[in-house]
């Protein structure tokens, strides 16, 4: 028997109110909210969960992916509500060298590159897999110790940007950074305009156009992620309600 749809009005509400958040930060900067990929952050939620969001959200006209943040918990896309769906999966945890081949196997896009034997890792598992995976650089623009990434200097993210583009099966689209947490709105923006600066320094000094990804953003900073050039928000907890004790 099939599991009954959990959308409702509470879920429908929960989206609309993050979509017009997204949407409203956007026009005070002149962006198009839709133009923004909302990620799921999926950890601890079913695939019924997952599948009615996804629904309303395509209802909505909105790109959307998914995200999981904990290898153990990949498998259960593989669900029939979810498998074969179309969204992108995108992989958005601190990630450990042993689980990389699990991660090539599920993720498009790899958003915690956030050392170089990672990438290397990575690079491995791709191509003895024969498959490519686009990755995002990680960035510890807040200089807090508790999070992974490279330092905010072209000189420490230039030589692994250019090293991942010499790649032959991992394929560089930009960086990710989790914002400072801090209840002080000018430190949050501090910390996600340097990635944006950051991924423009990048650009220029490479002679790129294909390096344009800003993920960047969660629930609670979202706005000051959109205003600053987010291209990929994170949300869990605004859409699904709070996690499971």
């Amino acid at each position: 028997m099939t599991a009954p749809s959990p959308v409702g009005p509470q879920l429908t509400s929960r989206i609309d109110e993050v979509l017009s958040r997204i949407d409203s930060a956007a026009t005070r900067v002149g962006r198009d909210g839709a133009d923004i990929t909302v990620l799921l952050a999926t950890k601890t939620r079913t695939p019924q969960q997952i599948a009615a969001v996804i629904e309303v959200l395509r209802e909505r006209g909105r790109t959307v992916a998914v995200g999981e943040n904990r290898a153990q918990e990949m498998a259960k896309h593989e669900d029939p509500l979810l498998a074969g769906n179309g969204v992108p999966r995108h992989f958005i945890g601190r990630l450990q060298t042993n689980k990389a081949r699990d991660v090539v196997a599920f993720a498009e896009m790899i958003h915690s590159v956030d050392r170089d034997d990672i990438a290397e890792a990575l690079q491995r598992r791709a191509e003895q897999a024969g498959l490519t995976r686009e990755v995002l650089v990680q960035v510890n623009t807040s200089g807090e110790e508790s999070k992974g990434g490279y330092a905010p200097s072209l000189d420490a993210v230039l030589p692994v940007v250019e090293r991942l583009r010499g790649s032959a099966n991992l394929r560089p689209m930009g960086l990710m950074t989790i914002g400072a947490n801090t209840s002080d709105d000018a430190a949050v923006r501090a910390s996600l305009s340097s990635l944006r600066e950051l991924r423009d320094g990048v650009c220029e000094r490479l002679g790129l156009d294909d390096f344009a990804q800003l993920s960047m953003g969660m629930s609670g900073d979202l706005e000051i992620a959109v205003e600053e050039g987010a291209t990929i928000v994170r949300v869990g907890s605004a859409i699904f309600g709070p996690r499971p004790t």
